[in-house]
């Protein structure tokens, strides 16, 4: 479990490098970083159709991109999780968000399919190394005060995530295609490379070598598993609540979309309000509490499948209630172990084969069994993770038991 009195990365006992440099002014860099993060994430599904167009192909055909981001991302996640145990974070992050500005300032531009394809895979690497560089950097520039400030971090993500659609919108209606949504995303790259080049790296944390550090190693693929598991139901709810809610009849395609956002809104806007709960609820109650508000969500959507009131109520539920659970996750890792790049990189690792496998799933279970098995299916995923959570904590005790006992 977690050490008593580890000196804080950052402080005068903890880290060298930084150490003069103010809180705030560490966390801005980060947050900037995963505002175009959020930004990028969310650019491909707006401007799909414009993409097809450009390269003679039908939607499904383009949609290939998305399958080569994924596959860049988990290169990236894994790639980029030694490289930050070895040379400067900033100067590994500076170079993720480099390469998804060439990538995004290079997409409009690509003529065939193969070629669009090569520029989302190289996009999702940039992403990968990016957002590993974030958590991990946050971690080692805040120690045992990174609970709000992670969860500070992935809330400007969500709100990159929420501009974005809109930015692509206005670029289409003003100049009639994608390009300069895409090219003004890369500008606003370019200003955070150089923030953060301009400021110390942190130090690295160093996992010990020792036997109690192995056992607490042994935790790693049960919280991968859990971000996995976690990521599925999240994606899984963004991508497919508009099909559910359209073929079930509860809404016609504008409402849809509007139940769309309304689910992606109450994860940024949870992500806000569990900044001040961060700072008062122990990590595991803090997750156990958002894990049962998103099962009380999905149970409202499953026992009134006909009710569009409880639809509405329940998206709200599950997306409040999830919006804690990715950052929460991370900062719990860190009571259990060293948060190292490598660490870090197996988290997001699973968390990337979680977003690529349960929304095909739910896709074959909706094509067998209709709509309903889509809510269904994210259910039973939430029930997992609770099951899977229980155990984590239960293994967790064990190792602790253990360690005090050598």
């Amino acid at each position: 479990m977690a050490r008593e009195g580890r000196p804080l990365a950052g402080t005068a006992r903890g880290a060298p490098r930084g150490e003069a440099t103010p809180g705030v002014i560490k966390a801005a860099g980060y947050y900037l970083a995963f505002i175009t993060l959020g930004l990028v994430s969310a650019s491909i599904g707006p401007a799909l159709p414009r993409l097809a167009e450009q390269v003679s192909v039908g939607v499904s055909a383009v949609s290939i991109i998305f399958t080569a981001r994924s596959l860049g991302y988990l290169l990236g996640s894994l790639i980029s999780g030694r490289a930050y145990d070895r040379f400067p974070s900033h100067l590994v992050m500076a170079a993720g968000l480099t390469l998804m500005a060439l990538a995004l300032l290079a997409i409009p531009a690509m003529p065939l399919l193969l070629l669009l394809a090569a520029m989302g895979l190289a996009l999702g690497l940039g992403q990968g190394v990016v957002d590993v560089g974030g958590n991990v950097s946050l971690v080692w520039a805040f120690g045992d005060r990174v609970a709000p400030y992670m969860n500070g971090l992935h809330f400007f993500f969500g709100g990159g995530a929420l501009i974005s659609p809109l930015l692509i919108a206005q670029a289409v209606l003003l100049t009639g295609g994608h390009g300069w949504a895409f090219r003004i995303i890369a500008l606003l790259i370019l200003p955070v490379v150089a923030y953060l080049l301009a400021l110390p790296s942190p130090a690295p944390h160093r996992q010990p070598v020792s036997a109690a550090s192995g056992r607490s190693e042994a935790l790693l693929p049960l919280i991968a598993a859990l971000m996995l598991i976690y990521v599925a139901a999240e994606v899984s709810y963004g991508g497919w609540s508009f099909t559910y809610a359209t073929t079930t009849g509860l809404a016609g395609e504008t409402a849809a979309a509007y139940l769309t956002s309304l689910f992606w809104g109450a994860i940024t806007l949870g992500r806000l309000l569990s900044i001040p709960l961060a700072l008062r609820m122990r990590p595991a109650a803090l997750l156990a509490a958002s894990i049962a508000g998103a099962l009380l969500g999905l149970a409202l959507v499953n026992l009134a499948p006909g009710s569009a009131a409880a639809l509405w109520a329940g998206t709200l539920v599950t997306g409040l209630s999830m919006a804690a659970i990715f950052p929460t996750a991370i900062i719990l890792t860190r009571s259990f172990m060293t948060v190292t790049g490598r660490v870090t990189g197996w988290l997001l690792f699973g968390s990337s084969i979680g977003a690529m496998l349960m929304p095909w799933l739910v896709g074959q279970l909706f094509a067998a069994f209709g709509p309903r098995a889509i809510m269904l299916a994210i259910l039973a995923d939430l029930l997992a993770l609770a099951a899977l959570f229980g155990v984590l904590i239960w293994r967790a005790q064990r190792v602790a038991r253990r360690a005090a006992a050598a």
